[in-house]
């Protein structure tokens, strides 16, 4: 088993800028892909971005495309959500999430670990 620990959300204002890190414990982070989902309230978690174990591909649901980007750090045990050009509906609890083995796709039903969460709010 091996905990996730996100970090980085806060309050921003429309246009302006978030990062936000999960660090994972144990030492199977650079096997597996990883991603980043939201829940907004009252709407199901959605899927906003994954990357492959070695950074090599990367995919992003629409509606962040071109505003997001995912990374990661092997060597730090630790995957990246760079939010630029925030918008007021990107407002959400921001979870990670580690890939089941071989996995690629955006269903919530393909990670078999997640974190806590972290709080994005985006002002108007």
């Amino acid at each position: 088993q091996v905990q996730l620990v996100e970090s980085g959300g806060g309050l921003a204002q429309a246009g302006g800028s978030l990062r936000l890190s999960c660090v994972a414990s144990g030492r199977t982070f650079s096997n597996y892909a990883m991603g980043w989902f939201r829940q907004a309230p009252g709407k199901e978690r959605e899927f906003v971005a994954y990357i492959t174990w070695s950074g090599g591909m990367t995919l992003y649901t629409d509606s962040v495309k071109g505003r997001f980007t995912i990374s990661r750090d092997n060597a730090k045990n630790t995957v990246y959500l760079q939010m630029n050009t925030l918008k007021p509906e990107d407002t959400a609890v921001y979870y990670c999430a580690r890939a089941l083995a071989g996995v690629v796709g955006s269903g919530a039903q393909l990670y078999d670990n997640w974190g806590q969460g972290t709080q994005v709010t985006v002002s108007s």
